[in-house]
């Protein structure tokens, strides 16, 4: 017998769905809300009919369907019935709900993260990329753009970021030595598979960039620390690892602003560090991460530019000119063999970048629109270095020690004396203030020093955070 369910349904003829499809997914739904119950009984077809003013068969093909899908069963001679094999579904929504709870309570809201160093989304040149956009699919030729491309990319894009790293970074490459790919962080996973194999060793800065030891051990790589100082890496750390007898295959650097110290790697260690890789044969993977905002007179080179060089993997990103969502990075390597297995892994993960986006970002490159945003976000990012380091000065004299980056979008602050960082950043996560610790970017727990980005923070929030920091040192 019915057990105290009353079917309520608005039958509506001018819908697509048909009315026996209509009536189906009503007893659904009431099943699903904990209307009905497992084991609960239908009425008839004839009663439902009579109930819905709706001919009986269209009532019978509703209950097949719910047959047919499990969620009524048929006892002869006893009627029709919800199956007693569902779960009690109001039951499960409770505990759903009671977990969501739980889990929701744990979640911790910020009203201010200081990031490692992003840039400020909101001078992106967002309108003009848009504008680039519809100019492209305007144009008479564009369903030849609608089809596959080159697994290295678009050839007329590389061509550009040949010509700017040729002219501007004093690198010596061609078409065929670069591929465009979804972020620096694609072209650190590609690098690593194509180069490395299994118990291979490479060299990383300790404390360093963590994104860039994950791809090299999903490789199969093993990671040996080489120490960091206010010159960058030591060299003689390289030299004791190379004369250890282990297999060092490459070494992984950012020397042009060291992550996360913001350390430039000197020209005497450059040199060195040339030399051993052309002597023991190791390739060195630089990454130049944020080479475009530099307040000084220029940037410094990088490694890949120095022509005696035999082996190099030169990974840049776009994605902080343009805007971080837009993922556009590049690696360019002297090495044809590798660029080569790199493509074809290309053709197995990705296909081809995108040719789209490429010719977007390459319209604003010839119409100069990133040459007059990089102008203007240097202006904009050295006010902000500027004002960082005056609320530095004011609020954290005598506890800390940093130096004055000449680009990028970060300080490096190492306390005067040992601080436990957990336990900062708890009391700090307490008045709704995110840090990034030292454990992100270190292997030990001696790295007694923080990143902190001022690129995408307002004035109002850079005082804030770093008041609340002075008071934890």
């Amino acid at each position: 017998m019915l057990r105290g369910w009353k079917f309520e349904i608005q039958l509506d003829e001018k819908l697509d769905k048909a009315i026996y499809l209509q009536i189906a997914d009503a007893i659904i739904k009431d099943i699903h809300s904990g209307r009905l119950k497992p084991g609960d009984a239908l009425p008839g077809s004839r009663n439902l009919s009579q109930l819905l003013k709706v001919n009986r068969n269209t009532v019978v093909e509703a209950l097949n369907v719910l047959l047919i899908e499990g969620w009524l069963i048929s006892k002869e001679r006893q009627g029709t019935f919800v199956s007693d094999t569902l779960p009690d579904f109001k039951s499960t929504q409770k505990t759903n709900q009671e977990t969501s709870v739980i889990k929701n309570t744990s979640i911790k809201h910020y009203h201010l993260q200081i990031d490692d160093g992003n840039p400020d989304s909101k001078i992106a040149p967002i309108t003009e990329l848009a504008r680039a956009y519809r100019q492209i699919f305007n144009q008479k030729a564009r369903w030849q753009m609608m089809g596959y491309g080159n697994e290295l990319g678009d050839l007329e894009f590389r061509t550009s970021i040949v010509q700017m790293l040729n002219h501007q970074r004093g690198m010596q490459i061609n078409e065929q030595d670069i591929c465009i790919t979804r972020g620096s962080q694609m072209a650190m996973y590609m690098t690593a598979q194509c180069l490395f194999v299994k118990d291979d060793y490479v060299l990383i800065e300790n404390p360093g960039y963590k994104p860039a030891w994950s791809a090299f051990e999903n490789a199969g790589a093993k990671l040996l620390p080489v120490r960091v100082d206010k010159d960058g890496l030591l060299t003689a750390d390289v030299i004791y690892y190379l004369k250890s007898g282990k297999k060092i295959k490459a070494i992984y650097v950012t020397p042009h602003r060291q992550y996360p110290t913001t350390a430039t790697l000197s020209l005497k260690r450059r040199l060195e560090l040339i030399r051993l890789s052309n002597k023991y044969g190791f390739t060195i993977i630089e990454d130049d991460y944020d080479n475009e905002f530099h307040f000084g007179y220029r940037p410094v080179l990088p490694l890949s530019s120095f022509t005696e060089l035999k082996n190099y993997v030169y990974i840049g990103t776009m994605s902080k000119v343009v805007a971080p969502a837009l993922r556009i990075g590049y690696l360019a390597s002297n090495d044809g063999c590798l660029v080569e297995k790199i493509g074809s892994l290309r053709k197995i993960i990705d296909v081809q970048g995108d040719s789209i986006m490429e010719q977007a970002v390459l319209q604003l490159i010839k119409d100069g629109t990133i040459k007059r945003h990089i102008k203007k976000a240097t202006n904009h990012y050295r006010s902000k270095r500027d004002f960082t380091a005056i609320l530095l000065k004011k609020h954290l004299r005598g506890k800390a020690t940093y130096t004055i980056p000449e680009g990028g979008l970060a300080f490096w602050i190492v306390s005067n004396k040992q601080v436990d960082w957990l336990q900062v950043s708890e009391k700090l996560e307490s008045k709704g203030i995110k840090i990034i610790t030292p454990d992100t970017y270190s292997l030990d727990k001696t790295v007694n020093g923080i990143r902190l980005g001022y690129g995408s923070l307002s004035e109002k929030e850079l005082e804030e955070g770093i008041i609340a920091l002075g008071k934890m040192l």
